[in-house]
């Protein structure tokens, strides 16, 4: 027999709020000190799967999809566009040399 955990409302609420936080000084923190807005990031993912929680589509987007590392536009990734017919955003991390694309709906 399976024990289902069930998150309670005021729980959630107190994971999205510390999870919003630490990626918010994850990134304020990323070119002065880039190990400690690694552990900041690491924390809030943490925190998510700790209480089974989905993290909300802007907090997912700072994460690598290959080595899950954290990752700040322009200090340990590059941003660019793309100049197909499909235009999209071209992601490439530095840290392990993944690039991944998020296409623009038009």
């Amino acid at each position: 027999m399976f024990l289902e955990i069930i998150v309670k409302p005021a729980v959630r609420k107190i994971a999205m709020e510390r999870m919003q936080i630490l990626i918010e000084n994850a990134i304020t923190n990323a070119k002065i000190n880039p190990e400690l807005s690694q552990r900041q990031a690491f924390l809030a993912r943490r925190i998510s799967s700790r209480h089974k929680i989905r993290m909300p589509y802007d907090l997912r987007m700072v994460f690598c999809k290959k080595c899950k590392s954290f990752i700040a536009p322009g200090i340990n990734s590059r941003i660019r566009l793309g100049r197909a017919s499909v235009k999209s955003i071209r992601i490439s991390c530095y840290l392990c040399g993944h690039i991944y694309r998020k296409i623009i709906p038009q």
